[in-house]
């Protein structure tokens, strides 16, 4: 089901004044995630014109209207409204003309007006536009904030995940989501997730019940959505695993494919005695040197000599020799 969003939750984000509202804002549901300026519209030109998106009026189409005589200027808007477009913000609190508070009442068109300058509010109506009409899945893990890194911590129930959550929270970091993550592909290259509205900052500690973190531990120890940087899969150390070949140089990058976006990922093992929450701070902090150019196999290889395709098989050949016969 494609996600939607009411007018009354953009009046409300935006802080927008209403001109006109011919009825119930949250009746009146936005599908589109782009918007528009009917520059070209109010001069005639009407080929591929989507009447879905809020129509946003800034200075310039302001300034051809009040260029036009009266008459003309009620057959332009006329055309734009009997489109039955989905709303039209003004900018800059323009004055809104007579003529096209009579046509909205006409054409039952919601008008809105803003303080904010045309170019400010349309990016930041489109980024939240971006977010809330998004592509969304739910995938089972916990989303935490780890040094700045937006981390989805994955894994099967027991082994850990919650427990390592409350650790890393007791260190200064912040919870976005427990057990349930809603994900959001808000481009090409970004995942957002958040917690499902009525699961936020809630916790299931098995032994101690259900807490709210942001009760327990202050609001400074919650966020209600990031940006997910790296995924992290805790796998549980046991015998039929103990012959698996887990990661030792850091030189192998993975990853997990989301909604077509690949996510840099790693598999952690969990076992007695190791600190994960620590472990989970390192990955993290390793994870952004990653990002920003950085990599301590290569600075290693270089200060060896060697080559990073030759290293790696040294370690392969030390590991096949610790091997049992």
């Amino acid at each position: 089901m494609k996600p939607t969003i009411t007018l009354a939750e953009i009046i409300k984000k935006f802080d927008l004044t209403v001109v006109h509202m011919p009825y119930d804002a949250e009746e009146i549901v936005v599908i589109d995630n782009d918007i528009n300026r009917p520059g070209l519209q109010l001069a005639g030109f009407y080929d591929y014109f989507n009447p879905n998106r809020i129509q946003i009026m800034g200075k310039m189409e302001h300034a051809y209207l009040d260029s036009l005589s009266k008459e003309n200027r009620r057959i332009h808007i006329a055309q734009l409204f009997e489109r039955k477009i989905k709303a039209l913000v003004v900018a800059r609190e323009l004055l809104v003309f007579p003529e096209m508070l009579e046509l909205a009442e006409i054409n039952e068109i919601p008008i809105l007006s803003t303080l904010e300058n045309t170019s400010t509010f349309s990016g930041a109506l489109i980024a939240f536009l971006n977010l809330k009409l998004s592509q969304i899945i739910q995938r089972h893990g916990t989303l935490m904030e780890i040094a700045g890194e937006g981390v989805l911590i994955t894994g099967e129930s027991g082994v850990g995940k919650s427990e390592v959550a409350i650790e890393l929270v007791r260190r200064g970091h912040r919870l976005i989501a427990d057990d349930a993550v809603e994900i959001r592909k808000v481009s090409n290259i970004t995942l957002v997730g958040s917690a499902p509205e009525n699961l936020r900052h809630v916790m299931e500690l098995r032994g101690v019940g259900l807490i709210n973190i942001a009760h327990t531990f202050g609001s400074s120890a919650v966020k209600n959505d990031i940006k997910i940087d790296l995924i992290v899969h805790l796998e549980e150390w046991n015998e039929d695993n103990t012959q698996k070949v887990f990661e030792r140089l850091g030189n192998g990058r993975e990853f997990t494919n989301v909604l077509d976006v690949k996510v840099p990922s790693m598999t952690i093992p969990v076992r007695t005695g190791r600190n994960i929450a620590i472990i989970l701070e390192v990955a993290a902090i390793t994870s952004r040197e990653r990002r920003l150019g950085y990599s301590a196999v290569d600075e290693f290889f270089s200060r060896m000599g060697m080559e990073a395709d030759e290293a790696v098989e040294v370690v392969k050949y030390l590991d096949k020799e610790k091997e049992p016969k």
